[in-house]
């Protein structure tokens, strides 16, 4: 599984580690050691994977995925930092980005981690019958998979990677109640730096973008004590 990869990393002796061992594993790596540069490279060879590091001059790292985000560009994003504190990781996660690194870490990780990212978006752009890829649909929401795309009635809806990944999981199965590690499995798998809050924090940003009352939502439900469901308002048993 051979890529195109940019690594945007000041650190000189980090961007080295990280270029020698994507290289190892067959990929074509860019090494640029600032944010502008990271956009710019990003712009002109539109690679498969960016890494990211988030403490860089000219332009962080948070930045550079805000800017990439608001052009519309999808291709995956795994942030490297030094900041460990949660709000910082939520951020990231927030902003659009699809993984991210607290450093040290291990280069056999950062290995795995790139192979998950690369492997999930081939299959999203490899075609496949309708049959294995269906619209979701839970009353007025829908989910369109292949399309990456969301709409509730006939307005559309703009989510970030892992909002999308949590509300086609929630869709896929309407009424099953999915526990908040369940969903942080569906977001990157087991990460020891990210707590069951990333997903209370993307449902709390998705409830801003379905539901007419986001305070009191009627399609993204609490499960006290459990987690989370998706379930369609118009079948929901009128209150005495």
């Amino acid at each position: 599984m051979c890529a195109d990869v940019i690594v945007a990393e000041d650190d000189e002796k980090q961007a080295e580690l990280v270029r020698r061992y994507l290289e190892r594993e067959g990929h074509a790596v860019r090494v640029v050691g600032d944010g502008l540069a990271a956009l710019d490279a990003v712009r002109h060879q539109e690679p498969d994977l960016l890494v990211l590091d988030v403490m860089m001059p000219r332009a962080d790292g948070l930045d550079v995925v805000r800017v990439l985000r608001s052009e519309n560009r999808e291709l995956p994003v795994l942030m490297l930092t030094a900041r460990s504190t949660e709000d910082d990781l939520l951020l990231g996660l927030d902003l659009g980005a699809d993984d991210y690194m607290t450093k040290p870490y291990s280069p056999r990780e950062l290995m795995a981690r790139v192979r998950t990212l690369l492997r999930r978006t081939r299959r999203a752009a490899s075609p496949e019958p309708v049959a294995e890829d269906p619209v979701l649909r839970v009353g007025a929401l829908v989910v369109d998979p292949a399309r990456h795309l969301v709409s509730v009635g006939d307005g559309a809806v703009e989510c970030t990677p892992g909002e999308f990944r949590i509300l086609a999981a929630l869709a896929a199965e309407p009424d099953r109640v999915f526990g908040r590690q369940r969903l942080l499995e569906e977001l990157h798998g087991f990460d020891r730096y990210i707590s069951a809050r990333t997903v209370d924090v993307h449902v709390m940003n998705l409830r801003k973008k379905i539901e007419r009352a986001p305070r009191r939502p009627e399609r993204l439900l609490t499960v006290f004590g459990v987690g989370y469901k998706l379930t369609d308002p118009a079948k929901a048993t009128p209150r005495a």
